[in-house]
């Protein structure tokens, strides 16, 4: 979605967004007024059109109208101030595909343009591109990038060692994300075409892991009832992504490593090694280190699967994408829950900000469900979360009284 129209009667808005967008690869049009803009459309159709609400020769909503009537294939995204929300919720059930809120955050509006892009395929219509709407994904399929500082560093490591065959060991607290950066890891690698096996290590079972890694021949124990595949076979040509490999027995530990080292596997009852082609992407919450200076966890096991460590930051590092992973959990929580909620009332994304997220990301995504699930307006109020999270506002009393 490369060609774009932006209608706003200030013109250095109109020029700022214009030169950042251009930087981006965008064709980029300017308009002032509604009349101007339906000549321009019109001749020149865009593919997406970006509105202010407030017009100098009437309102954002009626042209919104007129576009949705004369190129319903044109994508509109509403400008608007706090003050004006219940318009742009207006203009949202009038089919503009969503609104953002002044003063802009470039960044957040080019987030909301790349989110339309996955969820409409382009099809060509003749010489031009136009965008149709298709199914949309599933929200636990359809991640958003955090565009802080901390974030666009994790985001560098990945695209530089995606495409090599190294081990990766992400490193964070619980709930940052680290199978979301492991699963894209593997998206921009050559295995993407092949599987992706996520394990969770934390709830392996010591006595059938074997079993549960490498598989099993029928009869070769008690319960063996018929051939098993394990994750290695699983995975093979794929990525492996072992997390909380912290929490493996030793003797685990000692199988894997000759896994990884020898790149065959043997199942349980079996007289002969498998070859195997798997990446093993690691994670964990814990502090490996300690645990290989109080021997619970092997150093040559250390060392074969920290040949690249990402560290994950904690949410709280990460303030200016709040804002941003809650309006993506709450699109997500619409399609989820058959919902059309809009946003947030400014009270309660301040609330939200100022929060320490000790849960991190995970947290956030299970607090912005639960208000999606007890809203029954179209704006999240911030006295929904005396129901569904008193503490934050508890902690927000605390912080204010320091």
């Amino acid at each position: 979605m490369k060609n774009i129209l932006i209608i706003d009667d200030v013109v250095t808005l109109g020029l700022m967004l214009k030169t950042w967008f251009t930087k981006k690869g965008f064709e980029v049009k300017t308009c002032l007024n509604i009349s101007d803009s339906k000549k321009e459309i019109s001749q020149n159709p865009p593919q997406l059109i970006i509105s202010d609400l407030r017009l100098p020769d009437g309102s954002g909503l009626d042209l919104l109208k007129w576009v949705k009537e004369n190129h319903p294939s044109i994508e509109v995204i509403v400008m608007t101030s706090y003050a004006e929300i219940n318009s742009a919720v207006e203009c949202i059930r009038a089919g503009a595909y969503d609104y953002i809120a002044k003063p802009l955050n470039p960044d957040e509006l080019l987030e909301k343009i790349n989110a339309l892009e996955k969820e409409q395929p382009s099809i060509a219509v003749g010489n031009a591109v136009r965008h149709s709407v298709t199914a949309k994904k599933s929200p636990e399929t359809d991640y958003i990038r955090g565009c802080s500082l901390e974030y666009k560093k994790v985001y560098e490591y990945v695209d530089m060692i995606a495409p090599t065959d190294l081990s990766v060991f992400i490193k964070g607290e619980s709930g940052v994300g680290k199978e979301h950066i492991a699963n894209l890891i593997h998206e921009k690698s050559k295995r993407a075409d092949k599987p992706f096996i996520p394990v969770d290590c934390g709830t392996m079972n010591k006595e059938l892991s074997a079993s549960e890694f490498f598989g099993h021949i029928k009869g070769s124990f008690t319960g063996a009832i018929s051939n098993k595949k394990g994750y290695f076979a699983e995975a093979d040509g794929g990525t492996l992504f072992l997390d909380e490999i912290g929490n493996l027995s030793l003797d685990t530990q000692i199988q894997l490593l000759r896994a990884l080292q020898e790149r065959k596997i043997k199942p349980v009852g079996a007289n002969k090694e498998i070859p195997v082609d798997v990446r093993v992407i690691t994670a964990t919450n814990e502090d490996l280190e300690k645990m290989i200076n109080t021997g619970h966890f092997r150093t040559d096991l250390y060392h074969r699967i920290n040949q690249f460590v990402i560290n994950i930051p904690t949410l709280e590092k990460c303030k200016d994408d709040i804002s941003l992973f809650a309006h993506h959990f709450l699109k997500a929580a619409n399609l989820e829950l058959d919902k059309n909620i809009i946003g947030f009332d400014e009270k309660t994304l301040k609330l939200l900000l100022n929060y320490n997220w000790p849960g991190n990301i995970r947290e956030l995504k299970n607090i912005v469900y639960r208000l999606a699930i007890v809203s029954k307006k179209p704006i999240i109020e911030s006295s929904m979360l005396i129901e569904t999270a008193p503490y934050i506002y508890e902690y927000d009393k605390t912080v204010d009284s320091k």
